[in-house]
């Protein structure tokens, strides 16, 4: 490993690639302290403490929303718009045909994405706003209307300035740009937990303690086992003479990930749990009484554990098989390896061959939407088995550190393996 991270310092232009996106987590994380003003910090802090589903929304704002800081929403909206968009191509025929124009269609998709990330962090900004106000806990004060508008293009100014450092670290290809800045925002969270909980440290619940660290080490290996989990379907391609030479004729495979969702089954889960206790939020103080009254019931329902934790299971077990039906295409992929000569022994090209991608990939989907699963519920299963509150492995986000490092690891060490080629 040492000797790996000798051979990266020692390439000249890889070492300022890393240290630039290091400098740009810094101006990140720099951001994320500077609050709005007009809010009570330590008031919001306890709010999102003593709320479960909003420390998730937390986690995927980089930690700069418990801050109310000027990038308070993270590059939240622009994940969304990219799912958006994912969605948007299969049903409108005109954006999957500028999908399929190769870089300069993809281009298009980056701009349209961009465009809609705007409205999108408006539109977040406002609904954060109010909730915070109408929460009770005297977090935001009263507002004038040059004073909210102010206060939202700050922030929607905030969301497009990390989408643009996001960007420029992507162009470097040392990992994903908004990837690594919601790892950042994970990372920068540890010290403070670990000081509250040596803080609040008591012996009698050591055992607590040794079995999160356990359940922590079990966690991460599975993460990457899973992670990197995959099925290689064996694919041959036929002898063809063209002239005087001769192609194919090779045998390989077509990897097929357990998980090739990623950690987007979450994104899509945590929306939809989110939506009913925030909209409910809102109806809590209604002068109408049945509307007052199921508000109430929307809330408190949310709040039991038990009935939270499994329709977040089952959101995450279902939006796993969607998103994948929506990113892998079995019929495509039949009809490529069909126009370039190549066939799974034992299969006929065409159709069959589509019906076997499709059976293989539904049966490995479902051990890593089984995972996923239980990573989204993790903290719920780690405090019945503990009982501890101050120090909770958060399975999500220990999913998004892992896969970014994986990812960022890959990519430097094929930057490396380019220039060993261009040395030999």
């Amino acid at each position: 490993m040492w000797e790996k991270i000798r051979q990266i310092w020692m390439v000249k232009e890889l070492r300022y690639k890393i240290l630039f996106v290091l400098g740009m987590l810094f101006v990140f994380r720099f951001a994320a302290h500077i609050p709005i003003p007009g809010i009570n910090v330590e008031n919001l802090k306890n709010f999102f403490q003593s709320n479960q589903l909003l420390g998730l929304l937390n986690i995927f704002s980089g930690g700069g929303m418990e801050n109310f800081s000027v990038v308070m929403l993270g590059v939240a909206p622009f994940i969304t718009s990219s799912i958006i968009f994912q969605l948007l191509t299969m049903i409108i025929p005109k954006l999957e045909e500028i999908q399929k124009e190769g870089e300069a269609g993809q281009a298009k998709i980056n701009q349209y994405q961009r465009l809609l990330t705007i409205p999108l962090a408006a539109l977040q900004a406002y609904s954060m706003i109010t909730l915070l106000k109408q929460s009770g806990q005297g977090i935001i004060g009263d507002m004038s209307l040059f004073q909210l508008i102010s206060t939202i293009i700050t922030i929607t100014a905030g969301t497009v300035f990390l989408m643009w450092i996001g960007e420029l670290i992507s162009e470097k290809h040392i990992g994903n740009g908004i990837s690594l800045i919601i790892f950042a925002g994970i990372v920068a969270r540890v010290p403070q937990t670990v000081q509250q909980t040596l803080a609040t440290f008591d012996f009698s619940k050591i055992g607590g303690v040794i079995i999160f660290i356990v359940i922590g080490i079990i966690t991460v290996a599975a993460v990457v086992f899973i992670t990197e989990g995959q099925r290689n379907v064996p694919v041959s391609y036929a002898k063809r003479i063209r002239g005087m030479r001769m192609y194919g004729g090779v045998d390989t495979h077509l990897p097929l990930r357990v998980n090739q969702a990623g950690v987007i089954p979450i994104i899509f889960a945590v929306s939809i749990v989110l939506f009913p206790p925030m909209v409910a939020q809102f109806f809590v103080n209604s002068t109408i009484v049945w509307l007052a009254t199921l508000a109430t019931w929307v809330v408190d329902i949310f709040k039991n554990q038990v009935f939270y934790a499994a329709l977040y299971f089952i959101l995450v077990v279902a939006f796993t098989y969607f998103y994948t039906a929506v990113v892998f295409h079995p019929t495509q992929i039949a009809e490529n390896l069909q126009k370039q000569g190549g066939f799974i022994p034992g299969i006929r090209p065409g159709k069959p061959t589509s019906d076997f991608l499709s059976y293989v990939s539904n049966r490995i989907i479902l051990g890593g939407a089984l995972f996923l699963g239980v990573i989204a519920i993790l903290p719920n299963i780690v405090q019945a088995a503990t009982n501890t509150t101050a120090l909770v492995v958060g399975g999500t986000s220990l999913l998004i550190v892992v896969s970014v490092v994986i990812e960022t690891v890959k990519q430097i060490e094929s930057q490396l393996v380019m220039r060993d080629y261009e040395g030999f």
